[in-house]
């Protein structure tokens, strides 16, 4: 056995191809404490990854295997196609290749880790932020000191028994042990995160993350300036998944990591937190270093920077645009999600449960983009709690006179264990009944969930997420039952919402569509807007396309139809 050598693996399969940063992250923190690292990464080599895998083994006697979860799913409530399937799959031939302890993290890993530890039956996990933790680990393991007293550790004893260890730090004024037994749904996990360094990013270095290969496949590079949220979205993952509290990395280390990326060739960033302007005066502080920069030295490579950002309505105000144009934002996405008071006071939340924007904000930032030479995105998501036809058709009238570059709008929602939507459906159910607009695809039988305390422990509670009873995959999603549905779609636990879908394609002028992203479905649209093997989106790599696919929507006929006549597609209806 090596006593130094951590192999990170990522399973990911999905096209466009989406560079695993997380691998960076910990590849930066393990080399830093002096561990040898080698990244196999999968994507590239998705049709033969056996024979990959096997290679790499081959001679290769690791202290410690790595594989991250960066989606449980494509979270697409109208097609709930699974991957953690496929992961285990991996997981399970990499066992038959090497002796070494497994641990699995990521942020999908992270929304349902009891679960996913005891299915993926490996010996360890992590929930956040991977960096200390697992550091401590391998620490741990080539010092030949037991682990399983590592403070945030997730350890699997077997039998469906998974324990995780009491974090370093939590929050006062909470119900630690209850947060404890729910997986750490109130937890700050600053803690966990590197903050302080820039993450060492790869191009073309074997057995390395190589964002070059990614950017020329995907069209984009990633850049995190901080983690966790302190909003409390019903819907959302990431407060539970990455922590209540904002990791906030240094502003001079995440520019150095920009600038390393840019010397690399890879000049479209998107942020990756949840959201950028969140925390905004730090956000400004990073753009006013860009800016510095590019004033301070004219041959930098930051001046042929594009910065695409994902970004709530509120805060964002004058200042913030004219920061972001100056540092070379090309676009800003904003999760708006509706325009109604009356809902978005019931989802779109701080931590105490007010609402923290209208659709003035989101107004606005529109407005503030499109005066500075940004492109804009908005985006709505339709089938919450209270959802009517009347509220969908408000919502569509008042985004599209927003006249922002592209509109989209999605339907349903996958449920998540700790998601407040998810528990609160739990809790009317009650282990005994369903609840109005639960949906999955597969399910054989009324969807009845149980709330965590009549449950015999998180692995079971998130497991009825994910599976059903006999262990298959039932992807638990929701679409109001107040949509114009018909009542045995809305009261069957497989009923499917096309006839809200079709409202959808109906009601917007087939003159607005170049503008606008609507979810699909067979014998509705030829069209296809989820992410996963996208033969839009394959096209634009085809092509040479870069930055965020949305910018590029007006434009997706004619890109097809070159698409086409290049022969990168074949038999796609244009």
């Amino acid at each position: 056995m090596s006593k130094d050598l951590v192999v990170l693996v990522n399973p990911n399969k999905v096209f466009p191809p989406i560079a695993p940063y997380a691998l960076d992250v910990l590849t930066t923190s393990l080399e830093n404490a002096g561990f040898a690292v080698e990244v196999v990464d999968l994507t590239f080599g998705r049709d033969e990854w056996q024979l990959v895998l096997r290679d790499y083994f081959t001679g290769r006697d690791p202290l410690l295997v790595g594989v991250t979860v960066r989606n449980t799913d494509t979270v697409y409530a109208f097609e709930q196609r699974p991957f953690v399937n496929e992961h285990k799959e991996i997981i399970d031939e990499i066992k038959q290749l090497t002796g070494a302890p497994l641990v699995t993290g990521g942020i999908g890993f992270s929304t349902m880790p009891f679960a996913l530890l005891d299915y993926f039956d490996v010996e360890y996990g992590v929930k956040g932020p991977g960096e200390l933790i697992l550091t401590q680990l391998a620490d741990a393991l080539r010092a030949g000191r037991d682990p399983r007293d590592i403070p945030g550790l997730m350890v699997n004893h077997g039998g469906g028994r998974v324990v995780r260890n009491p974090p370093a730090q939590l929050l006062a004024g909470r119900d630690n042990g209850a947060t404890i037994q729910l997986g750490g749904q109130f937890e700050s996990r600053a803690w966990q995160a590197e903050t302080t360094s820039s993450y060492r990013r790869h191009a073309e270095v074997p057995f390395r993350v190589d964002n070059l290969a990614y950017y020329r496949g995907g069209g984009l590079g990633s850049i995190l300036t901080k983690n966790g949220c302190v909003y409390r979205c019903t819907h959302c993952v990431e407060p539970d998944a990455k922590g209540t509290r904002f990791a906030r990395r240094d502003v001079a280390s995440v520019v150095d990591e920009m600038e390393m990326l840019t010397d690399h060739g890879i000049y479209d960033l998107h942020t990756t937190d949840s959201e950028f302007n969140l925390a905004i005066n730090n956000s400004k502080r990073l753009l006013r270093e860009i800016v510095a920069r590019k004033n301070r030295d004219h041959s930098t490579s930051l001046h042929r920077l594009r910065l695409w950002v994902y970004c709530q309505p509120a805060p964002f105000d004058q200042e913030f645009a004219e920061l972001l144009a100056a540092a070379g934002c090309a676009g800003v996405n904003v999760g708006a999600d509706h325009v109604r008071a009356d809902l978005l006071g019931r989802w779109k939340v701080t931590d105490r449960g007010g609402a923290y924007y209208t659709f003035a904000d989101t107004q606005r930032l529109v407005e503030l983009c499109h005066a500075n030479g940004m492109m804009t995105m908005v985006e709505a998501l339709f089938g919450m709690p209270g959802e009517t036809l009347e509220s969908m058709a408000d919502c569509i009238d008042r985004f599209m006179a927003l006249d922002a570059t592209v509109t989209g709008f999605s339907l349903g929602l996958r449920l998540f264990p700790y998601i407040d939507l998810g528990r609160e459906l739990a809790e009317e159910c009650d282990g005994v009944r369903t609840a109005a607009g639960l949906q999955s695809n597969t399910a054989t039988g009324p969807i009845v969930l149980k709330p965590l305390e009549k449950c015999s422990g998180p692995v079971e509670y998130e497991r009825q997420f994910m599976f059903d009873e006999n262990g298959d995959f039932r992807l638990v999603c929701y679409f109001s039952p107040e949509l114009p549905e018909d009542e045995e779609t809305v009261n069957s636990p497989t009923g499917r919402w096309y006839r809200s879908l079709q409202f959808l394609w109906d009601y917007i002028p087939e003159s607005e569509l170049y503008r606008v992203m609507l979810p699909t479905a067979a014998g509705i649209s030829t069209y296809d807007n989820n992410y996963a093997d996208n033969p839009f989106l394959t096209s634009l790599v085809g092509l040479g396309y870069t930055g965020a696919f949305w910018a590029h929507w007006r434009d997706r006929e004619t890109i097809m139809a070159v698409a086409k006549d290049n022969g990168l597609l074949a038999d796609v209806p244009v």
